[in-house]
């Protein structure tokens, strides 16, 4: 299904409000783990509409994505053009740009052109410093915000969430996050904003919203920013912030504190005060994170922010302390009224996950049982790929593993080699080279002329191995002599499968049987079915000269005495009953009627003389 039009009514955004529970953003590059994860927080925090309008692919192609929007899927459009996607979803007003660092510049200058979006986060760290100054002055001359970069983003309790910002859908919920409280928060660090979450849904009734402006020098909006739209916000009683050592962002908190442009509480630590520990200057991490003079270290600022008036804790082991016992005030004297935390709606477990986790089974659909690619090397049968070739088994090996579950000896290996070689191609004339070759002709593909050849396989050209098979070891099995397996047959009326050719008689014996018969003789400990088959060949030319042993019926007959010394009988019967034998054919002779279609393919039109059925013979 696709995402359904917004229902909830959509109310205009006060200038200190850039989110709200019909807030939707197009989120620019693919990123199907992160928009899942706002789809998530979507619906535990019961929104109507998805908080993800499209996706911009811009080196991809329009389209349709999907996702799941609780136990339902829906469909998310993709777009290559920013600006096209903007005229489609005309309420669209925040952009979250996943873009590197070296397109992330890019995505921003073309949300600048499109008027409808007013807050633009850039994940991206390391853009640089001289682009991103010019992105913050125009961002200020087209009253944009920026978030970021370098940042995870954001949240506004219960009603939007910027891309993976605080994780799991289980920490959000653990965390109350799905749901407004009380408290404002903003850091630089994205990192120490999901461990901030955390201590404020133990510490209060829980966050409304919290910003991590991102760890670059230069970030588009900064810890002031935010603070001064907490401060407007009715619906945020407290300010909870986490500055670091370097900058001089932090003063200009002191100086809003000084002149009570915040009035609300503000409990806040600056992080880094072991910079002095250190003998030498030290950067912690972010970009910005490096004090450049006495006054840019942490001490000095915590400093500074106290005797403003901030809740300062001593370190960051009592800031959770400092945060609760701010709130309690705040409950005391009746500016906070706690409320009952509502149950939060359940996110069903994905299928994959929950298949990993061994929560639930289910049925396979189908089960193979001679491959598997699923770990870090391809196995056949119990053999990976590379132990394969250091055996060097041969194709006869790989064939005996993925056919008959288990690698035979080598002299088998070795004689379905053979086969193969023997059955490749009986020449142009057969029914199968000649459709192979009709259907090159007419101009179709590889695929369609090899196909149009295999499907002449039958009783009457190839399929006879399985069927020699079948009639030698069943009068074989039941006792009869050559005598009367062939007055049995005569009387049935059914011909001997893998008896008598066209051309080959006793007397001009066709070689290929030759080469079969005599490996079968020379190689395989005993040859029972051969011996049988080669007494009726005794019986069947003393009527008629080319009523001999073809090479069909060779070949099965020495297939199914070569299984049975390999497995028990049954098993073995129940291979040569399933058609297996036939297969040989069918591998084979593909191998042959792709040398027909490319020979006709290399050939020039007119080569061959009419009508169709007159083959050409040419000797290159």
């Amino acid at each position: 299904m696709a995402a359904k039009k917004t229902t909830q009514k959509k109310t205009e955004k006060k200038s200190y409000e850039l989110f709200d529970n019909t807030t939707q953003a197009f989120i620019y590059n693919r990123q199907v783990a992160a928009t899942q994860r706002m789809l998530d927080f979507d619906y535990v925090s019961e929104r109507e509409t998805p908080s993800v309008a499209a996706i911009i692919n811009p080196t991809g192609r329009d389209g349709m994505e999907k996702f799941f929007f609780g136990p339902k899927e829906i469909l998310v459009p993709v777009y290559r053009s920013m600006a096209f996607a903007a005229k489609k979803h005309k309420n669209v007003d925040v952009l979250i740009s996943f873009a590197s660092f070296r397109s992330a510049p890019k995505s921003v200058e073309e949300a600048f052109e499109i008027k409808q979006l007013k807050t633009i986060v850039i994940i991206a760290e390391g853009i640089p410093e001289r682009r991103m100054k010019e992105l913050i002055v125009k961002a200020k001359k087209l009253d944009r915000v920026i978030i970021g970069p370098a940042t995870v983003g954001g949240i506004q309790a219960g009603a939007f969430k910027i891309g993976n910002t605080a994780g799991t859908i289980d920490n959000i919920i653990e965390c109350k996050l799905h749901r407004a409280g009380s408290v404002g928060f903003v850091s630089k660090s994205g990192g120490l904003s999901n461990e901030a979450y955390n201590i404020i849904s133990r510490n209060t009734d829980g966050l409304y919203e919290g910003i991590a402006i991102g760890g670059d020098m230069y970030p588009g909006s900064t810890l002031m920013d935010h603070l001064m739209r907490y401060e407007k916000n009715p619906k945020v009683k407290m300010i909870v912030c986490l500055g670091e050592v370097g900058g001089m962002d932090e003063y200009n908190i002191v100086e809003a504190l000084e002149k009570k442009k915040i009035k609300k509480p503000l409990v806040i630590w600056v992080t880094g005060t072991c910079a002095k520990a250190f003998t030498t200057d030290v950067q912690f991490g972010h970009a910005g994170a490096k004090a450049g003079g006495d006054a840019e270290t942490a001490d000095a600022k915590n400093k500074a922010l106290k005797k403003a008036g901030a809740v300062v804790p001593n370190s960051f082991d009592d800031y959770a302390q400092k945060i609760a016992s701010t709130y309690k005030k705040l409950v005391k004297d009746g500016t906070i009224k706690p409320k009952p935390s509502p149950e939060s709606l359940t996110i069903p477990m994905d299928y994959a996950k929950a298949m990993k986790e061994g929560m639930i089974r289910k049925p396979a659909s189908f089960i193979s049982t001679i491959s598997d690619e699923r770990g870090e090397e391809l196995y056949y049968g119990n053999m990976p790929i590379s132990t394969v070739f250091k055996r060097d088994i041969g194709l006869g090996g790989v064939l005996s593993i993925l056919w008959f579950k288990k690698l035979m000896p080598r002299y088998a290996t070795k004689f379905i080699e053979n086969v193969l070689m023997v059955v490749a191609d009986h020449g142009p004339a057969v029914s199968g080279a000649h459709n192979t070759i009709v259907a090159t002709r007419a101009g179709k593909d590889m695929i369609s002329s090899l196909v149009s050849g295999l499907l002449c396989i039958g009783p009457r050209f190839g399929g006879a191995i399985d069927g020699a098979a079948q009639m030698f070891s069943s009068a074989y099995d039941r006792g009869l002599t050559p005598q009367e397996f062939i007055n049995e047959m005569k009387v049935k009326g059914i011909n001997i499968q893998g008896i008598g050719h066209r051309v080959k008689s006793i007397h001009n014996p066709d070689m290929r049987v030759t080469v079969i018969k005599n490996y079968a003789k020379k190689n395989f400990k005993k040859t029972p079915l051969l011996d049988y088959a080669l007494e009726v060949e005794k019986l069947t030319t003393s009527k008629r000269d080319n009523l001999i042993l073809n090479v069909d019926g060779c070949i099965g007959i020495c297939f199914a005495d070569m299984l049975r010394m390999e497995f028990p009988k049954e098993t073995a019967d129940e291979y040569i009953n399933m058609g297996a034998l036939n297969g040989l054919f069918v591998l084979g002779r593909s191998i042959g009627f792709m040398g027909h279609h490319l020979d006709q393919k290399r050939m020039k039109q007119g080569m061959y003389r009419h009508p169709w059925d007159d083959i050409l013979y040419l000797k290159e």
